[in-house]
């Protein structure tokens, strides 16, 4: 071997013996990596999100609909004669019963009419009785048409005795049934005409609701069910009634059922003329899952949510159901027990590790 051949061959074998050092070291610390657990740097950080658990509650099969609140009785009190106004026996907004009287009309008109029928009427009587006693005792002769015309003048003076008497019962105006006094239209001292509406008169101690449902529900609705009450004037509130009638006529134009509910009302909150939404019960409850309404995942047309599991956000797929009050029932895809995320899923995918605080 020639000089120059001797002088590299002990440098080639230092850089081989370096290549070879290398290669083990690198060896050693990939098998040292393999068994053993990550670090936390290497860890992917967890989501912050909010979760809530599916929840197993009763729930029925309803349909809702919208109306307007009427009294249980309501009337417009109106005069059958015309007369002056005397007397008010009420204040706006009182309780009344049935019976009372609550205006009266200037009677002394027919206070001397039905005086003055009164005695044409005992004149009459008294003329009768005579010729039915000469009759009797056969001292004077009574023709029959003479007898039949007396009998006739009594009972046409008993019937005009009997008009004015209605007359004058006229001129108290009384309360129907019990109820609220509304508010008043006349005063004392106006003259009012028959027909004129001077105060109306409600039924409050319990009050009615007219809805609609479409025909389709028809065979389903049934007098006795119940329906719960919302209004915006009591937003914390729910009232519940039954059905006590349904129309047996479906309406042509809308294809619906007119149906009534009676709702009671003792604490007199509700009131005629209220807007309102009738939530009908059509069958008994059952048990439901629900979730909250935020939690679903809508993707191309189908449903899904983030099932939590192992503090891992599993995408998952559900049929979901009817939907009250910002919950939604799941028909598959959860079971009880199960916590899925409610808020902050926007970022999230399939397989994602999640933190709920």
């Amino acid at each position: 071997m020639s000089w120059p051949a001797r002088r590299w061959i002990g440098p080639l074998a230092l850089v081989l013996a370096l290549v070879a050092l290398a290669t083990v070291a690198v060896t050693l610390r990939s098998e040292r990596a393999i068994g053993e657990p990550p670090s936390a740097a290497q860890v992917e950080p967890a989501t912050p999100v909010e979760t809530a658990a599916v929840q197993v509650e009763p729930m029925a099969e309803t349909v809702s609909a919208v109306g307007s609140l009427e009294a249980n009785e309501s009337v417009l009190i109106r005069p059958e004669l015309a007369g002056l106004v005397t007397r008010i026996h009420f204040q706006e907004g009182q309780s009344v019963e049935a019976g009372a009287v609550l205006l009266e009309l200037d009677d002394s008109e027919f206070q001397a009419a039905a005086a003055q029928a009164a005695a044409q009427e005992r004149i009459a009587h008294l003329t009768y009785e005579r010729l039915i006693r000469l009759r009797a005792n056969q001292t004077t002769i009574v023709p029959a048409q003479q007898l039949d015309e007396a009998k006739g003048l009594l009972q046409a003076a008993e019937a005009n005795r009997a008009l004015y008497q209605t007359r004058l019962k006229k001129t108290k105006l009384r309360a129907p049934f019990g109820g609220t006094v509304g508010l008043r239209r006349v005063s004392p001292g106006d003259y009012v005409q028959p027909g004129q509406d001077l105060v109306n008169l409600e039924d409050l101690a319990a009050v009615k609701i007219d809805f609609k449902v479409p025909e389709a529900y028809l065979s389903r609705v049934a007098i006795g069910q119940q329906v719960i009450l919302s209004t915006d004037a009591y937003p914390d509130r729910t009232f519940t009634g039954e059905v006590y009638a349904v129309d047996p006529r479906v309406d042509a134009t809308n294809r619906a059922v007119h149906v009534r509910a009676r709702l009671p009302n003792g604490d007199g909150h509700l009131r005629p003329g209220l807007f309102a939404t009738a939530t009908l019960l059509l069958t008994g409850r059952t048990d439901a899952l629900l979730i909250p309404e935020e939690a679903v995942v809508y993707q191309r047309g189908q449903t899904f949510v983030h099932r939590v599991v192992n503090e891992t956000a599993r995408l998952t797929e559900v049929a979901l159901g009817r939907r009250e009050r910002g919950r939604v029932q799941v028909l598959s895809g959860l079971h009880p027990g199960d916590t899925v995320v409610r808020a902050g899923h926007q970022k999230l995918k399939d397989g994602m590790r999640v933190a709920a605080p």
